[in-house]
């Protein structure tokens, strides 16, 4: 049952990443007092496609910028593009301006 209530609270917020922003993983886990369990969110991520309302999961990238998970998005350049399309440039699977576009929820929430 915990997993379940901490999948939702990831879900929540991750709804709160900005248009044209991106986090990480440990960012979303840390500001849910789970420091550690960027794996796990990681894994609500990968279950994310069904849930509603819907989940920008497009935005939330390992800690290097990485489009670590965009395997699981079904065609391999969806989160490439899903990320484009909101203004985040994309080189090598990586985004480039990684720094300035990242959103840290304990900051900015």
């Amino acid at each position: 049952m915990e997993d379940i209530n901490f999948y939702e609270s990831v879900y929540a917020l991750v709804r709160e990443i900005p248009v044209g922003r991106v986090t990480s993983y440990g960012a979303i886990a840390k500001a849910l007092g789970r420091d550690g369990a960027a794996r796990m969110v990681g894994y609500a991520m990968a279950n994310a496609g069904n849930v509603r309302p819907s989940v920008p999961a497009h935005r939330v990238l390992n800690s290097k910028g990485e489009l670590s998970a965009k395997a699981a998005f079904g065609h391999p350049n969806r989160m490439q593009e899903l990320l484009e399309k909101e203004g985040v440039k994309i080189k090598k699977d990586r985004v480039v301006d990684f720094k300035t576009v990242f959103w840290n929820p304990l900051d900015e929430l």
